[in-house]
């Protein structure tokens, strides 16, 4: 059997094996933005069917919000309650440099962010340490693998960057994160759980960022939720 065949095989195995979903109700406490970071969370588990096989924490990278924003939100369903996190863009989606997401790009060598839903893979250690491969969902970001966009570290994205420059640096397209934010995210998101990358522009009050420059995706959206993984080089 060659790698390709071991890496669809992995995939179903994996959904496979996937307990059935549960409900999950909607917490009546906490802030009215992690209301709403709930119920994106389950409508993003539920457009993604058994493509998702742990179904208790989900990712929310809102790039509706500049970058000296915790913008990264791990949303666990199961203990109703979400952690927030710093979290780059790519250098394409921000020419100017000025911590603000403009565009989205779905390209290769566009060094840009997608848009969509992505599945987390393993992690492994590359250019940049310990990093967490991703699939791309959707038409909007299926070149994920491709473009080779992962989750990682990078010294750019340290809070203390926020400090000297007001703003994070740009990726390549990757969620970068600082180091002691991405240690504590990378064992709650790996092995087959749910990314979603949006311009929601929720603030912290819960009401929505007015910068207007990208509409955010709608739920009925053309979907490509790809069930297997394309092979590695």
């Amino acid at each position: 059997m060659n790698r390709r065949d071991l890496l669809k095989t992995g995939l179903v195995a994996g959904a496979a094996l996937a307990m059935p979903s549960r409900v999950f109700a909607t917490p009546q406490s906490g802030s009215a933005r992690d209301r709403q970071l709930f119920e994106i969370a389950k409508r993003e588990l539920d457009r993604a069917s058994d493509v998702i096989w742990k179904r208790d924490i989900v990712g929310i990278a809102d790039f509706g919000l500049h970058s000296a924003e915790r913008r990264f939100h791990l949303v666990n369903l199961e203990r109703e309650e979400v952690q927030s996190y710093h979290v780059t863009h790519g250098a394409g989606s921000d020419p100017e440099h000025d911590g603000w997401l403009n565009n989205y790009s779905n390209r290769v060598g566009s060094n840009a962010s997608s848009r969509g839903a992505y599945v987390t893979w393993e992690w492994y250690v590359g250019r940049y340490g310990r990093s967490m491969r991703l699939g791309g969902l959707d038409e909007t970001n299926e070149a994920a693998f491709r473009r080779a966009i992962v989750m990682h570290h990078a010294k750019y994205a340290e809070p203390s960057h926020i400090n000297r420059w007001g703003r994070l640096g740009r990726s390549n397209g990757c969620f970068a994160m600082g180091d002691d934010q991405f240690r504590k995210a990378l064992p709650q998101l790996s092995g087959g759980r749910l990314i979603f990358a949006d311009s929601l522009g929720i603030a912290e009050d819960g009401s929505r960022a007015a910068r207007g420059k990208i509409k955010p995706l709608s739920g009925d959206r053309a979907q490509v939720m790809k069930k297997r993984r394309p092979a590695e080089g």
